[in-house]
Formats: C-alpha cells, sequence, structure tokens
C-alpha cells in the first residue's frame, strides 16, 4: 500500500506530511552521524528508504514514537477521538513518506496514577466517589461496579472506545510505569535535578504556590491519597524526600517504585524523557505548558518531541467547549447523525483553525468528506493532499455514496420518510439495482439523515407563500417537466430548472433556488434541483409545487 509513495509524499503540501518531514528530519538528527545523514539524504532523494534503513541500522534501531494522553477520571469524550485521530494522520503520512521503512507506534497514554481531584457529574455513586476523593483513579473504587477500580473502569471504556474506532496504538498506564520500575531512572534524575527544575517550575506559579511547590507528590502511606505536600528533605543517595503527610507526621518514601507521583509538567517531561517520545499534539491553550515541559525535558537529559499545536472547538455561541459546562457536541450526538469517517474529517481540516463543533456542521462536513471520497476514487494515483486518503490512511472503501447527505436530507423532508426502508423505495428506482448490501454507506448515510431531519430539520421547517414572480416560473417549471421525456436524468431536469429561473428574470440565479427551497421545502438550503427531482420522481415533484400554489404547505 505504501511503496512507491515516497516521491508524492515529498511534494505533498498537507499539514499531516507537513509534520512528517519534520519528524523525519528529527529522527536523522537524532539517531545519525554527520556523515549518516548525508547518505540518509541521498538515498532518500531517490526515495530508496528500504535501501537506507538497510545501511543504516541506527534509523531503524527503535520506533519512532507518536504519543497522546488521556485523562482516566473521566470517560472518554470528544476530545479523546481528537487526540487519538491527529497523531495517527500524522503517523500514517509519515509511514507513505518513508515507505514504511521505518518503525513507529502510537502510544496512548492514561493518566491513570493522577488523584482524583473532581467528581464527575456523569457516573453513579458520586458519595463513593467522594469518599475516595484524591486517591490515584486507580485506587478509587469503581462507581459501576464493574472494575477493580474507577481508573481500570475508564481504561477499559478508553480502550474499547479506540478499539471501536480502528486506531492501531499501544496502551500505557502511568499507575503501571510508576509502579513497575519502568519510571525509576527518570524519577531518580528528576530528584537529582531537583534544583534545575525549581528553577524552571517556580517563575510560572504564583506567590502562595511557589512556597510549596515541589515536582513530587507524595502518596500518603497513611491514607493512599496522593498529597500537594512540599519536599521538606531530600537523600540523592537513598532516593528518598521526606514530607510532612496528613497528621503532621515526617515521613521518608523512595521516589520510585510507585510512592510518588510528578506534577503534571514535569511528569509530561518524565515521560517524554523516559518512552523517548517523538511527536505529540497539543490544544493550542498548553502552549505554554508544552514550552516548561520541553525546558524539563532538556533538564533531564531529553529531547522534547515534535510539538504540534491544534486549535480549539467552539460551540454555537464561539464559545470555548467546557466538558464542566457541557456545550458543544459530544461524541455520541455526532455518531447519531453523522459517520466516524465524517468525524475524522471534521478533525482532520484546518487544525489550526478555531471552528465550531455544533449539530448544524455535521451535514456539510458529511458531503465535504464523500466529495473528497469520491475524487480519490477517480484519480489516477493516491493524491495525498486529499482529506479522504487521510481519513482511511491510505486505504480507502471500494466504493462512496451516489446520493449526498444533503441530498438525503431532503428526500426524507419531502418524502416525510420515517423509516429507511421509505428512502429505498425511492433510492432504488433512482439507481437501479442498488440495495442497502450493495451500497453500504448509502444505507447508513440514509438513518443518520432520518435521525438529523426529526431533530433539527422537522422543528424548524417554515414553508412561505410564493410572490407574484416565483408562483409564475414555478408554473413554468412545471411546465417544462411535463414535457421532459419519461426516464430525463437529473442533468436534463437541472438544465430545465436553470432556465425556469432565467425565463423568471431571477439575478442572481440563487435567489431562484432559494424561492424553490424555502416555498417547496420550508428551508433556505437544500441540494442541487434536479438530483432531487430524479430521486424524488417528476410526478410528485409536480404534486409538491401543485400543493405549494395552493397554499397548502404554507398553511
Amino acid at each position: 500500500m505504501l511503496q512507491g509513495l515516497s516521491h508524492q509524499a515529498r511534494e505533498a503540501k498537507s499539514w499531516p506530511f507537513e509534520q512528517a518531514r519534520l519528524l523525519l528530519d528529527r529522527i536523522c538528527r537524532l539517531r545519525l552521524t554527520d556523515g549518516e545523514r548525508d547518505l540518509a539524504a541521498a538515498l532518500f532523494a531517490e526515495g530508496k528508504f528500504r535501501e537506507a534503513a538497510a545501511a543504516l541500522p541506527n534509523l531503524v534501531s527503535k520506533p519512532v514514537v507518536f504519543q497522546c494522553g488521556f485523562g482516566a477520571s473521566g470517560l472518554p469524550h470528544m476530545g479523546t477521538f481528537g487526540e487519538a485521530a491527529r497523531p495517527t494522520i500524522v503517523r500514517n503520512a509519515f509511514r507513505a513518506l518513508t515507505e514504511d521503512a521505518i518503525p513507529s507506534k502510537l502510544i496512548v497514554f492514561s493518566d491513570d496514577m493522577d488523584g482524583l481531584r473532581k467528581i464527575p457529574d456523569n457516573v453513579p455513586n458520586r458519595e463513593m466517589l467522594e469518599e475516595d476523593r484524591d486517591k490515584p483513579v486507580t485506587q478509587v473504587r469503581d462507581p459501576f461496579g464493574e472494575h477493580e477500580s474507577f481508573g481500570a473502569h475508564n481504561n477499559a471504556r478508553l480502550r474499547a472506545f479506540l478499539d471501536g474506532f480502528g486506531f492501531d496504538y499501544e496502551f500505557m498506564s502511568s499507575t503501571d510505569c510508576y509502579k513497575s520500575g519502568r519510571f525509576d531512572a527518570v524519577l531518580l534524575q528528576v530528584l537529582e535535578r531537583f534544583d534545575k527544575i525549581q528553577a524552571i517550575m517556580l517563575p510560572t506559579l504564583g506567590e502562595e504556590r511557589r512556597a510549596t511547590y515541589s515536582p513530587f507528590l507524595p502518596i500518603s502511606p497513611k491514607t493512599g491519597k496522593v498529597l500537594q505536600a512540599p519536599t521538606l528533605e531530600r537523600n540523592v543517595d537513598k532516593g528518598t524526600i521526606t514530607f510532612a503527610d496528613e497528621d503532621g507526621t515526617l515521613t521518608e518514601v523512595p521516589v520510585t517504585g510507585g510512592h510518588v507521583k510528578l506534577q503534571w509538567r514535569p511528569d509530561w517531561a518524565a515521560r517524554w524523557t523516559a518512552l523517548e517520545v517523538d511527536f505529540e499534539a497539543s490544544g493550542k491553550d498548553l502552549v505554554d505548558s508544552v514550552r516548561v515541559s520541553n525546558r524539563v525535558c532538556q533538564a533531564l537529559g531529553g529531547t522534547p518531541p515534535e510539538a504540534f499545536h491544534f486549535e480549539l472547538f467552539m460551540d454555537e455561541n464561539n464559545q470555548k467547549i467546557s466538558k464542566s459546562k457541557g456545550n458543544g457536541l459530544t461524541m455520541e450526538e455526532w455518531l447519531r447523525y453523522g459517520t466516524p469517517e465524517s468525524l475524522t474529517y471534521y478533525m482532520f481540516q484546518s487544525p489550526k483553525s478555531a471552528k465550531r463543533l455544533y449539530f448544524d456542521v455535521i451535514p456539510k462536513a458529511t458531503d465535504e468528506y464523500l466529495s473528497h471520497l469520491d475524487a480519490l476514487h477517480r484519480a489516477d494515483k493516491p493524491p495525498l493532499d486529499n482529506p479522504a486518503w487521510h481519513v482511511h490512511g491510505g486505504a480507502p472503501p471500494a466504493k462512496g455514496s451516489p446520493v449526498s447527505f444533503s441530498l438525503l436530507l431532503n428526500l426524507v423532508s419531502a418524502a416525510d420518510a420515517s423509516t429507511k426502508e421509505i428512502l429505498w423505495g425511492f433510492l432504488s428506482r433512482y439507481i437501479p439495482g442498488a440495495t442497502p448490501q450493495s451500497e453500504p454507506l448509502l444505507d447508513k448515510l440514509a438513518g443518520y439523515a432520518i435521525n438529523y431531519y426529526e431533530d433539527f430539520v422537522r422543528p424548524s421547517k417554515s414553508f412561505r407563500s410564493p410572490d407574484d414572480r416565483e408562483r409564475a416560473a414555478m408554473l413554468d417549471l412545471a411546465a417544462r417537466l411535463k414535457a421532459l421525456p419519461a426516464g430525463a436524468d437529473a442533468e436534463a431536469i437541472q438544465n430545465e430548472v436553470f432556465e425556469a429561473g432565467k425565463a423568471g428574470g431571477f439575478e442572481p440565479l440563487r435567489a431562484w433556488f432559494g424561492a424553490l427551497y424555502e416555498v417547496l421545502l420550508g428551508q433556505s438550503q437544500g441540494p442541487r434541483f434536479g438530483s432531487f427531482v430524479a430521486i424524488f420522481g417528476v410526478e410528485r415533484t409536480l404534486d409538491l409545487i401543485d400543493r405549494a400554489l395552493a397554499g397548502k404547505l404554507a398553511a
């Protein structure tokens, strides 16, 4: 799938390939000597990535690591999808650029050793969680009663969520990394370089916080809680810190073995260092945190990953989406009205621009995705800047949909279709031989269109009566439709619609189409009208025009 794409990938302009090329430069810079880099550049220029991998073993000595994080104190959500989708998109571009000659992996890291500071609103048994407040989430009892801890429950939900979308990833648990010893070496480095890290962190904090801040959050041996306690003493030789426990008792614990948790910025830096992370994407709101964590990573002797910052989503009022406010759109809501692929497309497009994440973006995103998928199928060679290539990781489905989502919406509206069976009665006549089995994507879209129409279009439909000019033009259109030969296609119908608008003196013609949508469909926008008539049927359209001109629709 990926062989022979490297030349196109070097020329591709889309943002994932820009990031992939930066990442390849990084790998060469960190793993190769000056002479080896010259050889690599020469081989890369000829698209000989497999030859480079064979000649330069350090280039492929370990995987290129993409990483994203998950806050295990809550359930997976829309942001979780984006956190995994964007690095996956860049990873796919990197694999195409290098013809998969350089191994790579995506780590999904669960911050499940964080203390439970805030009780989520969307869980049962909140009183029980209140009793376990401040304990690591893997020590908090599961309010659903299904797993050994709340953290384990959320991790299981996360993995099922990612598996359901087909993400290729390696799961890692913060608790496992701290307790198994995987982070021991970097934790001892934090202890040894404590003063350097404090010099980086303290200027970023307020005066009160500076007085007690420590990169180490000790876990109380008595209560099991993750404490915001200052480090009173350090013993680098023993690998321990001393702090005052909640009852005031001076307590000495090792920094290894899961006895402490790092504050989140040092934790981020330590993770990058220990796991040798090469790429991480994060929201624009974390730019300063990335900058600080980069410095801590360097103080620990690590190399910060390539960072990609994306803009945040806004709600319908242009307010930043907040989990606590519950504004914006949830994952479940999107998937009631649109395909997972349309959501991936929305995550892909213009990541550096703020975008509204609300119900009304779904039809447009769906149709844009479908048009890109159609263009991908028509192309002689894989167009790597086509968003659909990225949505499907270079392996698109064999076919798209012969009917747009907006057209389906209007068909549902005009036919008052309440089931997919009713819709397929029209679709099978429009596309001879088509069935839900032969057109699986179209069948899914039909279900989404019914849901969207019932929840959003039907309640807001508002028909109006035509004015005199519009009435005359619609009578002309009806006459033209009657004169068409049986079986006229969408293009022939569209030509007659244009001619009726021109003869009616509509300038620009979009005013004519706007009138058709508002008078006949009860909405301000609609599909290509010729295609709509071809599917809905000329006779049914003529009846629709008759009822509109008789005032029955507006009534």
